[in-house]
């Protein structure tokens, strides 16, 4: 008989004799998915070989647990045969991590165990303390401090797409029944979801260039989780190149990158934020590509390469705020963020990367670049920095004036007065008003 393959939450040990690895084994699957099983009598290939059980070899397996792992775990240990061959089964279950063997902390990856580094132990504890006290703690903010309005768009959300039994809601019925308060006060998911004191700060701009120097406008946004989705949606949609389509008899506007992939990067960066960290949400828009910035280091050991292509059990650091995103349609479902992402990109034809610190995680979605962006080729395109962010301010707003864009890029009016003549006679504007009151026409 063959059992199949050893898994992330699935070990085979041969015999006791394995005791030391079997508890390393138990360790690190507990710090990776809290739950797993071990079989002694199997082979690593799955093969049942079957070993000695009895009274004293189930007592040896209990002590090995009760003196190896800390902290410690009260696993369900017994006899099993199959085949007509003994073993024995070893069924453990864990929430404290991290969860060491021996006085060293392990982790699973695929089917092998290996000892984390000190960064990855630091980490643990961090996530750990943040995901079992951060939403929980209560905060200043009463009961009565509640966005009404959000709570209604919310309840009303959820019951369209199924996700809650249509019924009469109320304010106190939702903070109850999804734990956002303690007695007449707030705790921090149920603020950050829904409190009417402005607690999540969110910076959005729009840059001249790729680089975050020249800025052509800047909102900051302060609010609630809840509603900051809408914000954050709305500002990029507002401020992304649209194309008009024409089906049957039917005009439809279709957005350079799919409103989808825009939601779904939005919604994750809210869910699975750090939200007492240094750093604010941030969405910034460049020529070439918009950036998503989530505050707090990424929380899984898994990559998110490895989630748009495996199956994997999503790390949940807001576990009340990823709920009432999931129950309202602001996310499919636990974990599948990156796939659906890849899925949607894909699709689309969008290109995506990532860049993740100590400080935040960043999703980057590339910009596709259309007709209108290549410079034709009787133009001079050897244009400097300062020409660059002058020409990039002129196609948003074609009558700003030389002190508004001076004021914009930080140099002197005489410097823009240069960069205006350079980008005339090189073609790529030509003044239309006068002098008194200047606008210039942006040649494709």
């Amino acid at each position: 008989m063959n059992l199949g393959k050893e898994t992330e939450t699935l070990e085979f040990k041969k015999t006791t004799g394995e005791m030391k690895e079997a508890m390393i084994s138990i360790s690190s699957i507990l710090n990776k998915h809290g739950i797993g099983t071990l079989y002694f009598g199997v082979k690593p290939n799955g093969d049942v070989s079957g070993q000695n059980v009895s009274e004293s070899s189930l007592r040896d397996v209990s002590r090995a647990v009760y003196e190896s792992i800390r902290p410690q775990i009260y696993p369900a240990i017994e006899e099993a045969v199959l085949d007509g061959k003994h073993l024995i089964k070893v069924e453990f279950a864990g929430n404290n991590t991290p969860y060491s063997a021996f006085g060293r902390y392990y982790l699973r990856t695929a089917d092998e165990d290996r000892e984390v580094t000190p960064e990855e132990l630091k980490r643990f504890f961090v996530s750990n303390e943040y995901r079992e006290k951060w939403e929980k703690t209560t905060s200043t903010a009463t009961v009565n401090q509640i966005d009404k309005n959000a709570v209604k768009s919310f309840w009303q959300k959820a019951v369209s797409a199924g996700r809650i039994p249509d019924g009469r809601y109320t304010c106190p019925i939702i903070l109850k029944r999804y734990g956002l308060a303690n007695g007449d006060h707030l705790n921090n998911a149920g603020e950050y979801l829904f409190g009417n004191t402005r607690p999540v700060t969110l910076k959005a701009a729009i840059f001249a260039t790729d680089e975050k120097l020249t800025f052509l406008d800047m909102k900051l946004f302060e609010d609630n989780v809840y509603n900051l989705l809408g914000l954050a949606e709305d500002y990029i949609l507002k401020n992304i190149r649209w194309r008009s389509e024409i089906f049957g008899t039917e005009r439809t506007e279709i957005p350079e990158i799919p409103v989808a992939v825009i939601r779904e990067v939005i919604a994750n960066s809210f869910a699975h934020a750090v939200y007492n960290g240094r750093t604010n949400h941030e969405i910034c828009i460049h020529p070439g590509m918009i950036t998503v910035y989530s505050p707090g280091e990424y929380a899984s050991n898994h990559k998110p390469e490895e989630y748009m292509i495996g199956n994997y059990e999503s790390v949940i650091r807001n576990a009340a705020i990823a709920k009432i995103l999931y129950l309202n349609k602001s996310i499919e479902q636990f974990g599948s963020g990156f796939k659906r992402i890849y899925s949607l990109c894909k699709d689309a034809g969008v290109r995506f990367s990532y860049e993740s610190n100590e400080l935040g995680f960043k999703f980057i979605l590339y910009r596709p670049q259309l007709q209108s962006d290549i410079p034709s080729v009787t133009l001079d395109v050897t244009l400097n920095g300062t020409e660059m962010s002058v020409l990039a301010i002129l196609k948003q707003k074609p009558d700003s004036s030389r002190g508004e864009i001076a004021e914009k890029i930080s140099k002197t009016v005489r410097t823009v007065q240069r960069a205006l003549d350079s980008l005339r006679d090189k073609g790529y504007i030509q003044r239309i008003g006068s002098k008194q009151d200047p606008r210039w026409d942006v040649l494709k």
